[in-house]
């Protein structure tokens, strides 16, 4: 079985559920421990960098990672900071892609 950050985020449509509390909390344990999972419905996680030019390059990084995959989270930049926010707008909640992009964006660091 392929790790999630080998993956491919795929379509999602409008009527498709979310995961599961079960799902979501067998999904989690493959992601780095600093995320974390938000009202059962989103994922979050926050880096530390030394500095802003730091942070700001991170953030690209994400960002061309969310493009490829065509699955964008909400990000929040600041001095010496990146957070990251993952849900999945159309079924107002997680599923798998956002996993997918969080154990991508933890290959990052």
């Amino acid at each position: 079985m392929s790790t999630l950050s080998d993956r491919r985020c795929v379509p999602v449509r409008r009527g498709d559920p979310a995961l599961t509390a079960e799902r979501i909390e067998e999904l989690r344990r493959e992601l780095a421990t600093a995320w974390l999972v938000v009202d059962a419905r989103r994922l979050r996680r926050e880096w530390k960098f030394p500095d802003f030019a730091s942070a700001m390059a991170f953030t690209v990084r994400i960002g061309l990672v969310a493009e490829r995959e065509d699955h964008h989270p909400e990000i929040e930049l600041g001095w010496g900071r990146v957070a990251v926010e993952l849900w999945t707008h159309v079924v107002g909640g997680l599923t798998e892609n956002d996993f997918v992009i969080a154990a991508k964006l933890d290959r990052l660091t």
